[in-house]
């Protein structure tokens, strides 16, 4: 102990001369160097060379290697461990190992993110790949670096202040061919697929329409080896897309699973009466109940459990859409996605593998460890990306469950030729928009047309919640328009 505390004290001082203010910001990826060999741990002796600072790659590099916005990411913590300076894993297989072996693949969008855990002074470098975080300098202050994944084999990553990597903080960052595999599922799929939903309904008639929802308690994949019990109706999150239009009946027979602990309600926004019906649908375990309420409104609303503690029923899950149609319907698109977003409030912190529990704490503080497309980490750019052609026109059905937080809804790379605001479907659509402000409870109707293939990733533009698992993919496929968009100069 008496000689690391020589070491953490020859560290510091020998730091002083070139200390500057930490950053907390990311970088862009950095220019990738030749294949990394793997090399034995170094011997002690002097301090090693500073690699030089690197020039920041291209975003076009980054992109053309993986999403840049979703990227593959690890998080290490500065520390003592086993009489070293060391980097701990947080979260993730990686959790509270030592300087543990970081695996990714190729042409994934790598970022690693660096918090202080002891106060002294800290970076992490990527040997070969020449990639940098900026420096921390105070407890708890963090920083990150980003890469593209473009060559396989095994890397080194350290520390470059003088006598930390002599000092023990060294680790290896493999780099294996080929894409990632599927996750291996430990609890049942509850995602619902974006393309499941009905029909457009066209010029029909008003009839009544019987809408059969089945309140479900199961515990399903929140993430990698990370399971959570969701409540939901039948079985997935969000609830079934409901399609009727203006001047139905809709006739609701509301079960509730004899498996389930609590009890459940629905409450429909398209509804006109006390509760939006939940003061008819509180049902016991075993339990139907039924309420029919008429379509009065166009529009596309939101329903949800309305059982005390309503919002814990409803961050566990308990939420869907129902479109009401207008008079002889919506101008005709080629595709239609049904998107939900929602929060996960857990005791466990973000990343945490194993089974994980709601915090009524942090769901009265409005504290959410989890923002989630769809249910699940990953619901939408692994197992259930949107996909769509050059040329097809696509619409997508947005809505906020929460319970708490409002979404700025965004694709990017793309324009939305048209939104209705509010989900008003009474109202002229809003043209040529960029963002789209949804409130929890709340929906939107957009839709814009194709024009390039590619790969553009859907988010709320709070993106930090990016990194608490909030983002999706449509993946586009078709020939490429390069007068649109182009690497380089424009042509001449």
């Amino acid at each position: 102990m008496r000689r690391l505390m020589v070491l953490l004290v020859a560290a510091i001082l020998a730091s002083f001369p070139q200390q500057v203010p930490a950053q907390q910001h990311a970088h862009p990826a950095a220019a990738p160097g030749p294949l990394a060999q793997s090399r034995p741990p170094p011997q002690p002796g002097p301090a090693p060379q500073v690699p030089a600072r690197p020039r920041p790659a291209t975003a076009q590099a980054a992109a053309a290697m993986g999403d840049m916005h979703a990227p593959t990411s690890f998080t290490l913590r500065s520390g003592i461990a086993e009489g070293r300076m060391v980097y701990i894993g947080v979260g993730g297989d990686i959790d509270a190992k030592v300087n543990p072996m970081i695996m990714v693949h190729e042409g994934e969008t790598v970022q690693i993110n660096l918090i202080n855990g002891e106060g002294a002074e800290h970076d992490i470098f990527i040997d070969q790949y020449a990639a940098r975080s900026d420096r921390v300098l105070g407890k708890g202050a963090s920083s990150t670096l980003s890469f593209a994944a473009d060559k396989t084999g095994e890397f080194v990553y350290y520390c470059s202040i003088p006598g930390h990597r002599e000092a023990g903080m060294e680790g290896r960052i493999q780099v294996i061919p080929g894409a990632r595999p599927a996750v291996v599922a430990t609890a049942a799929d509850i995602v619902r697929d974006p393309t499941d939903l009905p029909a457009a309904l066209g010029s029909r008639p008003p009839q009544v329409v019987r809408v059969d929802l089945e309140t479900i308690e199961l515990k399903g994949q929140l993430d990698n080896k990370t399971t959570y019990n969701f409540w939901t109706f039948n079985g997935k999150v969000p609830g079934p897309f409901i399609r009727v239009r203006v001047g139905d009946l809709v006739e609701v027979h509301m079960k509730n699973d004899p498996n389930s602990i609590m009890v459940h309600s629905v409450d429909f926004h398209a509804a006109t009466g006390p509760g939006g019906g939940a003061e008819f649908t509180q049902a016991d375990p075993g339990e139907q109940k039924i309420v029919t309420f008429k379509a009065l409104v166009p529009g596309l609303f939101v329903y949800h459990c309305a059982t005390p503690s309503v919002p814990h029923h409803i961050t566990n899950g308990m939420y869907g859409l129902i479109l009401v149609e207008p008079e002889g319907g919506l101008p005709r698109v080629d595709r239609e996605f049904y998107v939900m977003q929602g929060e996960l409030y857990t005791a466990q912190p973000f990343g945490k593998q194993g089974e994980q529990e709601m915090d009524y704490e942090k769901l009265i503080a409005e504290r959410p460890e989890y923002f989630l497309f769809n249910g699940a980490v990953g619901a939408l750019t692994k197992s259930h990306p949107l996909r769509a052609r050059v040329g097809e026109t696509v619409r997508m059905f947005f809505g906020v469950g929460g319970p708490n937080f409002t979404s700025s809804f965004h694709v990017i790379g793309e324009i939305f030729d048209h939104v209705y605001e509010a989900a008003s479907l009474g109202a002229l659509p809003l043209t040529g928009v960029q963002t789209v402000s949804v409130p929890p409870g709340a929906a939107t109707v957009v839709d814009f047309k194709i024009q390039r293939p590619g790969r553009y990733t859907i988010v709320d533009h709070a993106l930090s919640r990016l990194e608490r698992g909030l983002v999706a993919a449509l993946i586009v496929d078709g020939p490429r328009d390069d007068d649109l968009m182009h690497q380089g100069p424009a042509k001449r």
